[in-house]
């Protein structure tokens, strides 16, 4: 029997063999059944995610024991995060229903106040056996109810990185390097030399956040590069939401959630498949056995 374990060992297995593990943002029972199915059969870890607006939604118990089903079912190494959390309070209630890793993103604020309760987060993470994420400098995009202009996203400093880790201890970081939440309207302008110094002087698992929609060989790259996690959201939504218009346009009749869910959570699952191809996972799962 498997439980859900914290993403800190197979972030940093994934950081010393140099492949990444995918990150998936789920909001309903197919979607996080999908990313397990794909898990089971490239046989990959997985971290399954969910932001503080499916938090809301669903309710952090429901989502952390149907993760700790799968865990259970598969035998898989799989983490449970919640992304992208600037309340410290659902950050509790998320570590108190199960949940494996967590995000506190301070970025929004001056490098003290993100050290500051960055390290309020560690405090408590810590003695529950949790990961926290941090980020520094600021992703671009929208995130929930996060929105990040394209003039106010700013690039982590490599030196800044360091000093943070220093500071806090945190287990993970997500530094911003040039790519956005949503789907990109040209090329991602990810600054590859960034990662390769950020990944030289700190030693701690890097998060790429803003993985819908970058190219294959961007991809590729930038997890050569140092990047140990890649989180996918929006494209997963766009594939479950496409596959269920698709059924409704086929026949606008239809009224059994079976005959449009199932086809969504195939979408789902093939996308998710792809992704752990560039993450370079498939087959990885046995890292953490």
């Amino acid at each position: 029997m498997m439980t859900l374990i914290s993403s800190t060992e197979m972030l940093q297995i994934a950081r010393k063999n140099k492949y990444a593990v995918g990150a998936f943002n789920v909001h309903t029972l197919e979607m996080l059944q999908a990313v397990v199915e794909a898990a089971v059969e490239t046989q990959s870890p997985l971290i399954i995610q969910s932001t503080v607006g499916t938090v809301k939604h669903l309710g952090p118990d429901y989502i952390a024991e149907a993760a700790k089903v799968a865990a259970d079912r598969t035998g898989l190494p799989i983490a449970l995060h919640l992304d992208h959390c600037t309340d410290f309070s659902t950050i509790v209630q998320c570590i108190r229903a199960g949940y494996t890793s967590v995000m506190i993103d301070a970025s929004m604020f001056a490098f003290e106040e993100n050290v500051e309760r960055t390290l309020k987060v560690m405090e408590i993470a810590l003695a529950a056996g949790v990961n926290v994420e941090a980020e520094l400098g600021k992703v671009g995009g929208v995130e929930d109810d996060i929105v990040v202009a394209e003039h106010e996203a700013l690039l982590a400093d490599p030196e800044d990185c360091r000093l943070f880790i220093e500071r806090t201890g945190v287990l993970t970081l997500a530094p911003a390097i040039g790519t956005a939440h949503g789907i990109y309207k040209g090329e991602p302008n990810i600054d590859f030399d960034r990662i390769a110094k950020i990944a030289e002087i700190v030693d701690v698992p890097l998060v790429l956040h803003g993985g819908s929609g970058i190219p294959a060989e961007q991809v590729k790259k930038a997890v050569a590069l140092g990047m140990s996690k890649m989180n996918v959201a929006t494209e997963l939504r766009i594939a479950f939401s496409n596959a269920i218009k698709d059924v409704f346009a086929a026949n606008v009749e239809e009224n059994d959630p079976r005959k449009y869910m199932v086809p969504a959570k195939e979408a789902v699952k093939r996308l998710a498949i792809e992704k752990m191809e560039l993450c370079g996972c498939i087959g990885k799962a046995g890292d953490l056995r």
